[in-house]
């Protein structure tokens, strides 16, 4: 950053619903004029996500010398003091503080030095609304759209209700408004994104359901051609979703699933709501209601307590859910979460057995691959030689297409990663 008059620097770290509030974050900051600032928006998943963060901040800093640093997001609200004890850190703003455009306003970039209230960070647990400022799309071509914030449930690993707040849903007038909006600027694809993406509208009048929602977008903004749904937690999914399932071609068929084990004695010291032939029963369910059907899914590899025995359950469930993406993570120990004060497994064995899970996460992906050529599907072109088909499957072509637009293409074959067409 060469001087205080150039635009703010926001970086990203963690989840896909911290990218979508950071766009939001940069509309609030450019509304407000805000000028000459460093924006971390940080992760707290693990504890590995928070040395990220400082590694970031610092990183940042030196590269824009001078430039007052802000942060942000899931581990400044943990932990502010682990922030606000950074040299580098001009300000630390919990997660509701920074929807508030009112913040963005309150900050001007050459007065945040030395400035003695520091930390903005509020109790989250008191917060009852969502987020009031909703940008009309996140992503060049497809758009993102939060539905609900926070979450109810207290896994035994998990610090991010803490980060985020209980559950808080947005209406679903409020949500088809924005999709139709999206429409109406050319966005072929909407994805609904969420903490706990399924406890939307526990909080609403009548308590509808996410399905409830789904089917109501589907109904009123007729011309969206796509409609997806981010990660979900398969116990919670309700009638109206399975029907939207097996009836709404424009519903695409991929869902990524909150899994984190195969092993029921693990999945009960994790504090889930699912046993192992939940999921299995969920993913038969609905392969049987939509054909083709695919799910990613998240593993936590090496979570206290659990033997090889109990990984293998693990291993064992890519196969028997037929799962086809996996996000494998090694458990790291968060502080101030009832797992970390668990018996905990080896280093060693953590990462060797994150390394298996990885490995038959590649195959199953090969497989579906393989199983994709000669097949023609629709793509979403997300960049002259990128797309992805409806069951989310990166697509490489040797020519530029033309972005944003839903074209049919034959699938020749995959490179292990990717399909080519």
């Amino acid at each position: 950053m060469k001087d205080q008059a150039n635009t703010p620097v926001f970086a990203t770290l963690g989840c896909r619903l911290n990218a979508y509030e950071t766009e939001a974050m940069r509309e609030m900051a450019d509304a407000a004029g805000l000028k000459g600032a460093v924006i971390v928006n940080t992760c707290a998943v693990t504890a590995e996500a928070v040395r990220k963060a400082r590694q970031e901040i610092r990183r940042l800093s030196r590269e824009n010398p001078g430039a007052p640093v802000i942060v942000t997001g899931c581990a400044a609200q943990t932990e502010p003091e682990t922030f606000a004890a950074m040299p580098e850190v001009s300000r630390v703003i919990g997660n509701h503080e920074k929807m508030q455009p009112a913040t963005w306003t309150s900050i001007q970039a050459p007065d945040l030095i030395g400035q003695t209230e520091k930390v903005q960070v509020d109790d989250i647990m008191s917060v009852k609304e969502t987020a009031g400022h909703l940008i009309d799309g996140f992503g060049r071509h497809r758009a993102y759209v939060q539905v609900q914030n926070g979450c109810d449930h207290r896994c035994t690993f998990c610090i991010i209700p803490y980060g985020r707040g209980n559950s808080r849903s947005v209406p679903a007038g409020v949500v088809v408004d924005q999709i139709k909006r999206l429409r109406d600027r050319g966005f072929n694809e909407v994805v609904l994104t969420g903490v706990d993406l399924t406890s939307w509208g526990a909080d609403l009048p009548g308590q509808p359901k996410l399905g409830d929602l789904v089917m109501r977008i589907l109904r009123l903004v007729p011309d969206l051609p796509r409609l997806r749904i981010s990660s979900i937690d398969s116990i919670e999914a309700d009638e109206n979703l399975m029907l939207a399932i097996a009836s709404e071609p424009r519903l695409m068929p991929h869902l990524h699933l909150s899994l984190q084990a195969g092993d029921d004695m693990i999945l009960k010291r994790m504090k889930r709501r699912h046993l192992r032939d939940d999921a299995i029963r969920f993913c038969e369910d609905a392969r049987k209601l939509r054909p083709g059907i695919v799910f990613g899914a998240d593993i936590i590899a090496g979570f206290p307590t659990e033997t090889e025995e109990m990984f293998e359950n693990s291993l064992k469930l890519v196969d028997d859910c037929g799962l086809t993406f996996l996000h494998v993570f090694p458990y790291s120990a968060r502080k101030g979460t009832p797992a970390a004060r668990m018996p905990r497994v080896a280093g060693p064995a953590i990462k060797e057995r994150a390394a298996r899970l990885r490995a038959k996460g590649d195959a199953a992906l090969s497989s579906h691959l393989q199983a994709q050529i000669g097949q023609t599907r629709l793509v979403l072109t997300e960049g002259p030689r990128l797309a992805r088909t409806e069951h989310f499957t990166e697509v490489s072509f040797d020519r530029d297409m033309p972005e944003g637009s839903l074209i049919e293409v034959a699938i020749i074959g995959h490179d292990g990663q990717r399909l080519i067409a």
